[in-house]
């Protein structure tokens, strides 16, 4: 299944619901181009939802790692929303559960941005 991406706003918070598999090629590139275009129009506090990606492989997580790095360089957050078992086992194996801010709770995530 192709990754798909939407995003909306959340007061000052842009969440960036994803659905898919962020792998190599087109659904690592659509998260980039997701991220890039948001810090474009300036929009520095990011959300990405993971509740619906059931699958990411080495190279979608380099473009999760890329994403953040970028975001920082902004002076901004990308922090990680309803991680599924999968995804929250691989950044735990990847030892990148440590670097993200992840949330169970959007509520709670999008407060955590003040």
């Amino acid at each position: 299944m192709a990754l798909h991406a939407t995003h909306r706003d959340a007061g000052k918070v842009t969440v960036v619901d994803l659905s898919g598999r962020i792998t190599l090629g087109d659904g690592s590139a659509l998260l980039r181009k997701t991220v890039r275009g948001l810090l474009d129009d300036q929009r520095t506090q990011i959300l990405l939802n993971l509740a619906d990606v059931d699958y990411i492989d080495s190279s979608g997580i380099g473009e999760l790692v890329s994403g953040f790095t970028a975001v920082k360089n902004r002076n901004g957050n990308l922090k990680l929303l309803h991680l599924t078992k999968k995804v929250r086992d691989l950044l735990q194996i990847t030892k990148l559960f440590t670097v993200f801010d992840v949330f169970t709770d959007e509520g709670t995530a999008i407060r955590s941005f003040d």
